[in-house]
């Protein structure tokens, strides 16, 4: 018997699994659930991961955000470069549960050299009650649209034992290790590339990529456990070596694309070179650097990747640090004095003259044993390795603020001096008035076979079967 079904009860059934249907694929929207408040970590919605982030209506570049309560009064330390003929008040924003604002105090740094952009710290005091993990800036604390707000990420947070001693310098506060040793590398001659946009040699690459693996195998010799590398960018020779360093742990390369932003000055004065910034924006690294090591670092060392800082009369740095320190127990900062080596002239018996680099550019610094004494008349250049929790301020040759009243030491070049090879300072010097100087060679039967490993594995050494080793 054949069941006849009303139509009308098929649309009824249909609509009604329909509605199910509905039901159960679609949130309800007459009774919605309300929306939890965002949590303190999540509330940024924009993040920057770049090294320079433009602040918002102004001519200024952000850095970096450092937790840092060693000055009374503040917890916060955020470094930029900023235009000097328009630095206006701004205001810290927080990443609170509810976006709270502090007035910012501008600190630009007394060393400028005469150019437009001068780096520059602004300190931040947190709200009471604030954790905030990140920081942004704002020119007007009223009109502003969190959509739009570019935060940066808060580096080295403290422990709750660390805030407790907010404000106060003590050795405690350092990391204990002597061997914790940072070396911060910024001169953008040995990463700058040169030429038309696609070329892939660099001047200073083609001068310099044979000493950066002797440079960083004798760091390693002497006690330096890390290397921040600011990174210009370079050819893909150069690249290949930071990177199999860096997969080792030992180097750390930020990149320093500043170009992109402002026009980088080649030379030390604007009066000189013009641009915008001073060489690079080296001052700034530097700062960037100290901060960057300080919760890791008992000393950083700052000098360039073509220069060695040397001990004379110890095996390396931790045991030259300890006597140091013994002897200056307050100080902060040590000078050493820099002395160039001559590339031009080279020892004659050709003793470290390796075949096996000759296809490799660079300066073998092995072969330069002749040494130019300071014009001591006039001013010389310094490199400095520095306690970095006792430094808030540095220039390049020279700290512009320190904590305490202890003035910076200027180490004897017979205890330690910097061996920088490159092209000579005092042209009129004869090769009979240079000193020799094989301090170097003390360190050969370690080194060369570490420089060989290097060049093997970043694939720039022939093997002995001909072919180039990964």
């Amino acid at each position: 018997m054949k069941v006849m079904i009303p139509i009308s009860f098929l649309i009824a059934f249909l609509a009604l699994n329909l509605i199910i249907l509905l039901v159960f694929e679609t949130p309800w929207t007459d009774n919605p659930i309300p929306v939890p408040r965002k949590d303190p970590e999540k509330c940024p919605l924009r993040s920057s991961g770049k090294t320079f982030t433009p602040l918002k209506g102004t001519k200024h570049l952000l850095v970096s955000a450092y937790m840092d309560q060693r000055v009374r009064g503040f917890d916060l330390r955020i470094i930029g470069i900023f235009r000097r003929d328009s630095i206006q008040a701004l205001h810290c924003l927080f990443c609170c549960r509810d976006n709270v604002t502090t007035k910012a105090t501008i600190l630009p740094h007394s060393d400028n050299f005469g150019f437009p952009y001068v780096t520059t710290d602004v300190m931040c005091a947190l709200p009471k009650g604030c954790s905030s993990k990140h920081v942004s800036l704002l020119t007007d604390q009223d009109n502003w649209r969190h959509s739009e707000q570019m935060w940066l990420p808060i580096r080295n947070l403290k422990t709750e034992e660390r805030r407790r001693i907010k404000g106060l310098i003590s050795r405690s506060a350092s990391p204990p290790s002597l061997a914790a040793t940072t070396m911060c590398s910024s001169s953008p001659r040995a990463w700058r590339c040169t030429g038309e946009p696609g070329d892939t040699v660099c001047d200073s690459f083609r001068a310099e990529l044979r000493m950066d693996p002797l440079t960083m195998v004798s760091c390693r010799l002497l006690g330096i456990n890390r290397v921040v590398v600011y990174n210009t960018s370079c050819g893909p020779e150069l690249d290949q070596l930071l990177h199999s360093y860096s997969q080792e742990g030992f180097v750390e390369i930020v990149p320093w694309p500043i170009d992109e932003h402002l026009t980088p000055s080649y030379g030390w004065l604007h009066s000189a070179s013009g641009g915008d910034v001073h060489y690079f924006g080296q001052q700034t690294s530097l700062n960037d650097c100290i901060y960057r090591s300080m919760e890791r670092s008992r000393y950083v060392l700052l000098n360039d990747i073509d220069e060695i800082i040397m001990p004379y009369q110890q095996s390396g740095l931790v045991p030259l640090m300890d006597i140091l320190q013994k002897q200056h127990p307050d100080a902060g900062v040590f000078m050493i004095e820099n002395h160039i080596f001559p590339k031009k002239h080279f020892e004659p018996s050709g003793k470290f003259n390796r075949s096996q680099w000759n296809k490799v550019p660079g300066v073998n610094i092995l072969e330069h044993i002749y040494r130019e004494d300071p014009a001591r008349n006039v001013y010389h250049l310094y490199k400095m390795i520095i306690q970095p929790r006792m430094v808030e301020q540095t220039s390049i040759h020279e700290v512009l603020k320190i904590f305490g009243t202890q003035v910076p030491v200027k180490v004897p070049p017979d205890v330690c001096r910097t061996i920088h090879t490159r092209d000579a300072r005092r042209e009129d010097l004869t090769l009979e008035q240079l000193k020799e100087d094989k301090r170097l060679w003390d360190f050969s039967e370690k080194l060369i076979p570490c420089v060989d490993k290097a060049l093997r594995k970043a694939g720039l050494l022939d093997t002995k079967d001909g072919h180039k080793g990964g």
